[in-house]
Order: C-alpha cells, then sequence, then structure tokens
C-alpha cells in the first residue's frame, strides 16, 4: 500500500522547525516541476551569510523528514544577493536599498522599475524612484521585488596583484 503524500505546506512546517533548532532562516521551499524531474527545494540564510558545512547539516536532518513529498531531487542552497522580497521582514531588512520591481500587467506603459525601497506600507510595495518621487504598487500586482545587483567590469576583476 503506498503511503500517503505531504505537502510541500506541510514539508515547510518541518523546515521550519528544523530551521529553528538550527539557528537558520528558512527563506522560502518549493517544489518546482522541470524536464529532469520534480525538485524540491530549501532555501536558508543567515544575516552574515551561511556556510557549506550549514547547508550540508540541514540537508541531512531535513531529508528523513519529508520524503513522503513527491520529489525526484532534493536540494537546500542560500537564496542569493538578489533573493526576491517575500515576507514582511524581507522588506524592513532591505528598506533604503535599491530594488528592482516587476510587475504583472504594465503601469504607466512599463512592467520593470527600480528605485529605492521606501517599505511595504499598508499594503502596498512603495519605492522612491527619484529624489522626492515614490510609486505604490499593490503588493497582488507584483511579479517580483528583489534587491539590484549593480556592478561594473572592475568588481570582475581580481584582487591579485600583479608580478
Amino acid at each position: 500500500m503506498p503511503r500517503p503524500s505531504m505537502s510541500v505546506k506541510e514539508a515547510a512546517k518541518i523546515a521550519q522547525q528544523v530551521a529553528d533548532e538550527l539557528r537558520v532562516e528558512l527563506v522560502d521551499v518549493e517544489l518546482v516541476k522541470e524536464p529532469t524531474g520534480h525538485f524540491l527545494r530549501f532555501y536558508i540564510d543567515r544575516p552574515e551569510g551561511i556556510a557549506l558545512d550549514e547547508l550540508e547539516q540541514f540537508h541531512r536532518r531535513i531529508q528523513p523528514l519529508v520524503e513522503r513529498v513527491a520529489f525526484d531531487f532534493m536540494e537546500v542552497s542560500s537564496p542569493g544577493a538578489d533573493r526576491p522580497l517575500k515576507t514582511e521582514r524581507d522588506f524592513e531588512r532591505c528598506r533604503g536599498l535599491a530594488v528592482e520591481l516587476k510587475t504583472y500587467r504594465p503601469v504607466h506603459g512599463a512592467k520593470q522599475f527600480t528605485g529605492d525601497l521606501v517599505g511595504l506600507v499598508d499594503g502596498e510595495i512603495v519605492i522612491e524612484t527619484a529624489p522626492g518621487q515614490t510609486l505604490a504598487f499593490p503588493r497582488k500586482d507584483v511579479a517580483v521585488v528583489r534587491p539590484l545587483i549593480d556592478f561594473d567590469e572592475s568588481d570582475l576583476e581580481d584582487d591579485v596583484p600583479a608580478d
């Protein structure tokens, strides 16, 4: 008789308990169908960044607890510097930072905007696009908002002095 499957929501609750025990932040849990199979992904982080051994420790702890989820591959990783802002905590953490925001439908003829994050105010994401000019977007109309990572070619150069 097959075992009953576990939902991603149930897996996320278990993952939150493991994250709390390991003192890491559970950023997201997703189950995504890709051409090679179903991927169950856990994203964890810390304010100072996450170490490889912490990712491995979380993986070892969570794997036997979520084996009833229908997945082919499981991954545990850092969400990266440009992780999408989803929670109120994310918006608070990134207040004042440059962000890019994409909407589902055009707003004033555009679907992509950049500016400094003012915050999440009364259910709207507010950004300052120029000094004294703000735009507010209902959260339900925003596809994604994430920190804007700005770098130029000098950022790609090695810090190793030439001989």
